[in-house]
């Protein structure tokens, strides 16, 4: 299902935040967002997924103003999986956490009934969590338990994945491997990831974000040019694809970028 952000806007405490996000994503495209700290990728998910709402401006997902929605239909059209997104999971087994996102599909005091059932183990068996099913969720290492959450955020059925900082704290292997679950979903997905190796190889669209705006939007390539390598990320570097069709980053001998202002070598010594 498309996803479309039209002229967002959000101020806090007075101060802008983001100012005028306009940004697209197709059905089942992988779209990143990335920028430096600060540039405001965090706060353009939760206008999306429901957790702050924007100053003006509209989210739509599959044409629906997100913020129109109740609660409970929203979370149908959206899942997210956040940074320390476990909240009060003390004594709970996985496929307890699992079940939590059927939630949206029924009222409170409904019991979970077969589709559910169908739903949970589905989405265990696809993050390949079935032999953690009845461990207790706190006793699992960090990648073990991103797997798990990103089971429940599939549980839930939704027509887009919000993903914030998803490959945190994991080893190489664990990030690649969840990478590759991301993907084999098939689900519209917009994703937060600091680590532009991993944006270049995850997703089919970037978007860059500095300072609250959009700078450009795009594939990867036409995004990831030298020249904002070097302006937004402050770094030397430049993109190809290479012929397994993988996106790579090569950063030069000396990868930092001068500060803006900042005297280059060449011309402090021409004074």
């Amino acid at each position: 299902m498309k996803l479309t952000i039209d002229r967002l806007h959000i101020t806090l405490d007075r101060q802008p935040i983001l100012r005028d996000v306009t940004l697209e994503a197709d059905k089942g495209d992988i779209v990143g967002l990335v920028g430096p700290n600060g540039s405001g990728k965090s706060t353009l998910l939760r206008a999306v997924y429901r957790s702050l709402r924007p100053t003006r401006g509209v989210v739509r997902v599959g044409g629906d103003d997100v913020w129109a929605l109740s609660p409970r239909a929203a979370a149908r059209r959206a899942a997210a999986v956040l940074q320390d997104s476990t909240g009060n999971t003390t004594g709970l087994s996985v496929t307890e956490i699992v079940s939590l996102g059927r939630s949206p599909h029924h009222g409170l005091l409904d019991r979970d009934g077969a589709e559910d059932h169908r739903a949970v183990a589905e989405a265990i068996d696809r993050c390949g969590v079935r032999p953690l099913a009845d461990r207790d969720f706190a006793s699992l290492s960090g990648g073990e338990r991103q797997r798990v959450l990103l089971a429940r955020a599939l549980a839930q059925h939704p027509e887009l994945l919000v993903l914030d900082e998803l490959t945190n704290h994991l080893d190489i292997r664990a990030r690649f491997e969840l990478l590759d679950l991301i993907r084999a979903t098939g689900i519209t997905t917009l994703a937060v990831l600091h680590d532009l190796d991993l944006a270049a190889r995850l997703c089919d669209r970037l978007i860059v974000l500095h300072e609250g705006t959009v700078i450009t939007a795009g594939p990867v390539l036409e995004v990831l040019t030298p020249a904002i390598l070097h302006d937004v990320f402050g770094v030397r570097a430049g993109t190809d694809r290479h012929p397994d069709g993988v996106v790579r980053i090569t950063y030069a001998a000396e990868p930092l970028a001068p500060k803006p202002g900042a005297r280059t070598a060449d011309a402090s010594s021409q004074r």
